[in-house]
């Protein structure tokens, strides 16, 4: 009988805590699934996805949520509520029925979601010592899903090695990858699986890479010998979350590509076998999606802009010394509710100061996405770009300005969040605030091209900073 997905995550844990222990031989090491440091929905569902299948292979996989500073439990519930309500859908008719609340999730995800945090601390309980009484050092394998590089690398560079923020005594070597984001250039060739293609939603990579590999037959499958069981029907529904989520139902005709479209018929053929009928799928999106939505109602200024947070450090031919550090915040609601919730615009800008100060980067950007009342629900976008000192990285947010003007359409900011009453007045406040020639440099704008998400903004930002000097405009 296959295990249910709670079985397999409740296996997985007992393997790494075997593993951390020293108990297992190099022969029985597991294999970590570790998603981006967003740790998104589609991150965390893909590092999930992928285990259940791989471990019909001869290596245990355990999934590895990339959160160096949350443990799983009620604040991992609190933080990634889409995820918990996702889980909750796709597992609540399993073998341990739960409910999506604090007192229920909590103890589930506690019991059966590995956060990097709880690695760290899982080290930390061991207190185990090399000879020389420094921390012992773990080595272990890892396939990477919805990104392809690790960011701290080895000093030797070689390719395919590093570690992770939060884990500074466990190497890592992928040995596999499947991603949908730009080509970082840091794996190591042979892999497999090695898959870097464009996509909506890295679950849908996931799911077509599993059936070709043969790890998750069809019905309609040559190697099929009977009908998707009900554990693999449970897999389906949750793979069908973020693969929904990131291409807005599949209605996006800008993020939809074929392998959406291949991965949604898989996934279909999987859940029809127990009649879910598409209603019930629609109901499924429309739950996460209001979930996701109110997700940052609960959260802090600064708990908001690290949610969905990535980072860079590039080589400046202006600063040689020392590289330029890049981080990228990405939301669901408009710049100023943020303001207000931080208090006042100037208040916003002091969180963020304080944000990129704690993270020491160079330039720190904001990018939102949401449905605009104020423009009959249409999709649009806001880009809020910032140095927090002058220098290389402001010369680089100038040079940004003037290349991606037109290719991003950057248009002059205005509240598209609300039609309330004081709006104007408190946008000319936000606009005054947050667009200034003054030092530090920062800039706001409404991004009329709402088809270049971050996979877009993130490298031309990057690219601004490494050109060379004779290069800018």
């Amino acid at each position: 009988m296959a295990q249910s997905l709670l079985q397999m995550l409740r296996a997985a844990r007992q393997t790494h805590l075997r593993f951390v222990s020293g108990a297992l031989s190099p022969a029985e090491s597991p294999i970590y699934v570790i998603g981006n440091s967003s740790a998104d929905l589609d991150s965390m569902v893909c590092a999930l996805v992928y285990s259940y299948f791989a471990n019909r292979t001869s290596r245990r996989h355990i999934p590895l949520i990339n959160l160096s500073k949350v443990p799983s439990g009620p604040e991992l519930r609190r933080l990634r509520p889409e995820f918990a309500k996702a889980l909750w859908i796709s597992t609540n008719m399993a073998d341990q029925p739960w409910d999506d609340t604090p007192e229920s999730a909590g103890p589930l995800l506690r019991d059966h979601i590995l956060t990097v945090a709880d690695f760290a601390e899982h080290l930390k309980q061991q207190q185990q010592h090399g000879p020389d009484g420094s921390p012992r050092h773990l080595t272990a394998d890892a396939v990477l899903v919805d990104w392809n590089a690790l960011p701290i690398r080895p000093t030797n560079g070689q390719r395919g090695t590093g570690r992770l923020e939060g884990l500074p005594t466990v190497e890592f070597s992928v040995v596999g990858c499947i991603d949908h984001h730009v080509d970082e250039g840091f794996l190591a060739p042979n892999l497999n699986p090695l898959v870097i293609e464009k996509a909506g939603s890295c679950s849908s990579l996931v799911t077509t890479t599993l059936h070709t590999m043969g790890l998750w037959p069809t019905p309609s499958s040559p190697t099929a010998d009977s009908n998707p069981s009900e554990e693999e029907c449970q897999i389906a529904r949750l793979a069908m979350a973020p693969l929904l989520i990131d291409t807005v139902n599949m209605t996006a005709a800008d993020k939809v590509t074929a392998v959406d479209t291949r991965a949604q018929d898989i996934l279909r053929q999987t859940l029809e076998t127990t009649n879910t009928e598409r209603s019930d799928i629609e109901r499924d999106y429309a739950q996460i999606q209001e979930t996701k939505q109110n997700s940052l109602d609960l959260l802090t200024v600064d708990e908001i802009l690290d949610r969905d947070y990535k980072q860079w450090a590039e080589s400046s031919p202006l600063r040689p010394d020392r590289p330029v550090r890049i981080g990228f915040c990405s939301m669901v609601k408009p710049i100023p509710w943020i303001v207000r919730k931080a208090g006042s615009a100037r208040a916003f800008l002091d969180a963020l100061r304080v944000f990129a100060e704690q993270r020491n980067l160079d330039i720190v950007v904001v990018m939102t996405a949401f449905s605009s009342s104020v423009r009959d629900g249409a999709f649009v976008r806001e880009l809020l770009v910032c140095a927090p000192d002058d220098g290389v990285a402001a010369h680089a947010l100038r040079d940004l300005e003037a290349r991606s003007r037109s290719q991003l359409q950057l248009q002059e900011w205005s509240d598209l969040g609300s039609a309330h009453a004081d709006g104007q007045s408190e946008a000319q406040t936000i606009r005054d605030v947050l667009s200034s020639d003054q030092v530090p440099w920062r800039r706001i704008w409404v991004q009329g091209d709402v088809t270049k998400s971050r996979k877009q903004v993130a490298p031309l930002v990057r690219e601004t900073v490494t050109s060379p000097a004779g290069d800018r405009l």
